[in-house]
């Protein structure tokens, strides 16, 4: 069983009919669980500054792989996805500040093929 982690889901990420299972999940599971190498990163360097947010806000820490993986979820697989909002679209600049961060909402949602 793997266990993916990124910033969105898509519908090619999964083959076939399947029963998906929606779970949101506390930051100190998903930091135990990068903490462990438990997560399979599914993000590219376009997220940089979003990773830069999420470890400095709450010191998780998940590597960038040089070719994002392709994702094919499978009965036992998940997927938990970050998601933000309150960040602004970076266009002239390439992280956010502090208040930026501070003033975001993130969660954190486990998504699993039953």
């Amino acid at each position: 069983m793997t266990t993916y982690f990124g910033f969105a889901i898509a519908d090619s990420m999964f083959s076939g009919n399947c029963t998906i299972s929606r779970e949101v999940l506390d930051v100190d599971t998903v930091r135990t669980m990068a903490e462990n190498g438990e997560l399979t990163p599914c993000i590219n360097l376009s997220h940089v500054a979003t990773i830069s947010a999420m470890t400095s806000r709450f010191d998780i820490h998940v590597q960038i792989p040089e070719t994002p993986p392709r994702v094919s979820v499978t009965a036992g697989d998940s997927v938990i996805v970050m998601g933000v909002r309150g960040l602004p679209r970076l266009t002239d600049r390439h992280e956010y500040t502090d208040d930026e961060i501070a003033g975001a909402t993130f969660t954190f949602t486990r998504y699993t093929v039953l």
